[in-house]
């Protein structure tokens, strides 16, 4: 009853933010950020108890049923993006009053937070697929909220690409639930063996088509293209699309499909294997070099998520137990300092309009605060120590290191080219910013104090303690993740 709850509570509020036609920007920010901390509450509640009960919503008929149930991979989505959502929040109500449609925008808002946390804790595959395209509808109309034609653009991109991975998705979710039954998700696969023998090259004919229509929305190539068009969007919408929601939806269920559905051990060492690594690997290097060339801030920072996703698919297609804990812990981690890197760029938008890398230069000494906490995500994303990236891109690179094969040792090729091209299309954002004077067409700023309010700062500065204390004290939570993926969780 209380996972009901937690997932009705932000929809339904959500659902009835338009009837209460809120006068001020308190008023409704009020509201919203009420029915996001309760059901926040809700969620740390159901995580910190110690059951794996099954909670049955719908039965459609004995293999397909809507279930939710709290386990070792729910607690890791569900508690990130419970502990980001009330932030992102409470930066929208400052951001958005600079935009139309306020209210319109945090109904679908909110009620995109319920389908996320209902993605998490989606009990089997039919759940879980039912709710990652719920999710396409309930944020297509963020996506195209500025109703002007760049973003009616994007969102036709985004449901296109949306659907065409829906349809893939859809075909692989058939074969599971046939040849697995339709059983809750078990770490190590719910396929049936006696009903598998000799459809072993078929079945991984299907994963591959579930890794890319699952990855589609974690942007693996060639179906990345929608992310970074979707950058039109309103910045509190492009933070949680490119850094929590939609794009951690499918890195999270492409673990899903690969250790709790179809099953590592039945897909290690397969031709199957070793496209999913080499797409991995080939989207990590495109979005980082794509990165380095594209000059819009938020547009760049798009590619770098588009990369970034592909080291955790690439961490689950290890298909080990230590992939599986770089995988999850760059989902965490990557979500983190990609918010905060999207929330300083929506914070020099709205307060100077600026939103290419060349026009930023001298802005160090015009938005100390918004800068520096720039320079901490970049920095992290790059993987410095002791900040919370390195951590991760080292349990990566570890896992590759120890994978055995071929293919590992490419992946650790690729992550070294991509930390040099991550750290080429950051640094090269934020070193003009401190050491070269301002544009002679914003001479006139020279003294000013831009930086934004403190709805703006103080999930800035929050996120920027936390991706310090994530990597100076990451030893309890890289215990959690190492037993979830040992199954001890």
């Amino acid at each position: 009853m209380l996972m009901v709850l937690a997932l009705l509570i932000p929809l339904a509020g959500g659902a009835l933010l338009p009837l209460f036609r809120f006068r001020s920007v308190k008023g409704r920010g009020l509201y919203v950020e009420a029915v996001v901390l309760t059901a926040t509450l809700l969620v740390w509640y159901l995580l910190t108890r110690r059951t794996d009960d099954l909670c049955t919503l719908w039965r459609m008929n004995d293999m397909l049923t809507l279930s939710f149930r709290v386990d070792g991979m729910s607690r890791v989505f569900a508690g990130l993006v419970s502990l980001l959502w009330p932030l992102a929040s409470l930066y929208g109500f400052s951001y958005m009053t600079h935009e139309e449609r306020p209210d319109s925008f945090f109904a679908f808002y909110t009620m995109s937070y319920a389908v996320t946390l209902a993605v998490a804790l989606a009990a089997n595959l039919f759940t879980l697929y039912v709710f990652y395209e719920c999710l396409t509808l309930m944020t297509l109309p963020l996506v195209t909220h500025k109703q002007d034609v760049a973003s009616i653009r994007a969102g036709r991109k985004y449901l296109y690409f949306s659907i065409s991975g829906a349809a893939m998705a859809f075909m692989a979710l058939v074969f599971v639930v046939y040849y697995g039954g339709g059983g809750p998700f078990t770490l190590g696969g719910v396929l049936e063996p006696a009903r598998v023998m000799g459809h072993e090259r078929l079945l991984q004919a299907v994963f591959l088509m579930a890794f890319v229509g699952f990855g589609t929305k974690a942007a693996i190539f060639p179906m990345y293209a929608w992310l970074p068009a979707a950058s039109v969007a309103p910045t509190p919408v492009t933070a949680l699309l490119h850094a929590v929601a939609v794009v951690n939806a499918g890195a999270f269920a492409v673990l899903r499909v690969i250790y709790y559905a179809f099953g590592a051990e039945f897909l290690y060492g397969s031709p199957a294997q070793t496209v999913a690594l080499g797409l991995s690997c080939l989207t990590i290097v495109f979005g980082s070099a794509m990165a380095v060339r594209e000059q819009h801030l938020k547009r760049r920072l798009a590619f770098s998520t588009v990369s970034n996703l592909s080291y955790m698919l690439m961490g689950a297609a290890l298909m080990t137990p230590g992939g599986m804990t770089g995988s999850l812990s760059h989902l965490i981690f990557h979500g983190v300092m990609k918010i905060t890197l999207f929330f300083c760029a929506g914070a020099i938008l709205v307060c100077t309009g600026k939103a290419y890398v060349q026009d930023l230069r001298g802005y160090g000494r015009v938005m100390p605060f918004t800068l520096a906490v720039m320079t901490l995500a970049g920095s992290a994303l790059v993987g410095v120590p002791p900040l919370c990236g390195f951590v991760s891109k080292w349990e990566l690179l570890t896992a590759a290191a120890q994978s055995g094969m071929a293919m590992g040792i490419v992946a650790v090729a690729t992550l070294i080219v991509s930390a040099i091209l991550t750290a080429v299309y950051l640094f090269t954002v934020i070193v003009p910013a401190y050491f070269r004077p301002l544009n002679a067409d914003q001479a006139a700023l020279a003294g000013k104090r831009l930086d934004p309010g403190w709805m703006m700062k103080l999930p800035m500065g929050l996120l920027g303690l936390a991706m310090a204390g994530l990597g100076m004290w990451s030893g309890p939570l890289i215990s959690f993740l190492r037993q979830l993926s040992a199954g001890g969780l």
